[in-house]
């Protein structure tokens, strides 16, 4: 493929991801959505609805063509079958967060995909926001100095009609591994490995299976140390979807709120306006400090990742976040859940994909 092909992308699963990535594919000149793979009515609907070819089963799908690279959004304990599948047919895949249910899962699709060297990505979206592009460069040229403390605050309101579908109330389907497992990679990407994690949880407002609330306490390689506040039944501004306008059917908010704060030695930042504060002179209380507001260029992350995907299916480019990371982010995420149902700290073995014994 030339640089200016147009990439003919296969979508897996017909869910809420998946017609958010139709949509962002459908406004590309740069892709194209080649079909639609989904066994429910549903989905056979809406593909006709919108003029794309349908298939019951990915195997109906690669018999009638080969696309050029596939989107996997299906339910996520399905991920690797399918992901193996896609992999064996020699297609670049883009993989919904997360990548899998379980390590052992996930570790399944690390492995196909190195030992063919077929690419897979992970949708780790925020990872291609302006934003966080703009906030890694400027940690990367040590303008913060060396990272001391993270504060993350993810509040927000599911309405009631979410919790519907009976997974969303069981063990699983609750805002750790759905939406706090979004925090935990960007904690990874920007501020380093997480060594330990330390986490509460609670079910006590809604009264579900799972949690609707949980607190973390983070310990990063560096010794940085970053607390993250989660709630999904809260009426509150502090969120990074609300605040960020990644997704426009979200409101615009009332007024900008800090959802994240890097404290470093020398300068701190806040997420997501991107203000850096730092001293002019010498470095003490007593002293005034600046505030810095960087800019950076608009673009939505999924449309980034969507020319990311391409880009790795004609050989230009390497996955900005491939298999193993998001293995790395899975296991630190789960490792939450352990953490809260033990009530220990479990420790992340640097040479492991799995966790230690907690302690």
């Amino acid at each position: 493929m030339t640089s200016g092909h147009v990439s003919n992308v296969l979508l897996v699963g017909a869910g809420a991801i998946g017609r958010l990535h139709a949509r962002e594919m459908r406004a590309c000149t740069f892709c194209t959505l080649s079909g639609v793979v989904d066994p429910t009515p549903e989905g056979h609907a809406w593909a006709d609805s919108i003029g794309v070819a349908w298939f019951p089963t990915l195997a109906d799908a690669l018999a009638w063509g080969r696309p050029d690279a596939a989107i996997l959004a299906t339910p996520n304990p399905t991920h690797r079958p399918l992901a193996l599948d896609l992999i064996e047919s020699g297609i670049v895949t883009l993989v919904e967060k997360p990548i899998a249910s379980t390590l052992d899962d996930a570790q399944a699709i690390v492995d196909a995909s190195q030992a063919t060297a077929v690419p897979v990505l992970v949708g780790h979206h925020r990872r291609h926001n302006p934003i966080i592009r703009t906030a890694h460069d400027l940690i990367g040229q040590g303008r913060l100095g060396r990272i001391v403390s993270v504060a993350v605050l993810a509040m927000f309101r599911k309405p009631d009609d979410y919790f519907a579908a009976t997974w969303r109330r069981e063990a699983g389907g609750g805002p750790i591994l759905i939406n706090l497992i979004h925090e935990i990679d960007l904690v990874r990407h920007l501020y380093g490995e997480i060594v330990s994690v330390h986490a509460m949880s609670s079910n006590a407002t809604r009264g579900f299976a799972v949690e609707d609330t949980a607190s973390v306490l983070l310990r990063l390689d560096g010794g940085a140390l970053v607390t993250i506040a989660l709630s999904d039944c809260t009426a509150a501004p502090w969120s990074w979807d609300l605040q960020s306008g990644e997704i426009d059917s979200y409101p615009s908010p009332a007024a900008p709120v800090t959802t994240s704060v890097i404290a470093g030695s020398i300068g701190s930042l806040a997420l997501p306006a991107l203000d850096l504060w730092h001293y002019q002179k010498r470095q003490d209380w007593y002293e005034p400090l600046t505030r810095e507001t960087t800019g950076y260029r608009k673009e939505s992350p999924y449309v980034a990742q969507l020319r990311n995907l391409c880009a790795v299916a004609r050989g230009t480019e390497r996955p900005v976040v491939d298999a193993r990371e998001g293995l790395l982010t899975l296991r630190a995420t789960l490792a939450v859940t352990d953490s809260a149902r033990s009530g220990t700290t479990i420790t992340l073995s640097s040479s492991s994909n799995t966790p230690c014994e907690g302690s």
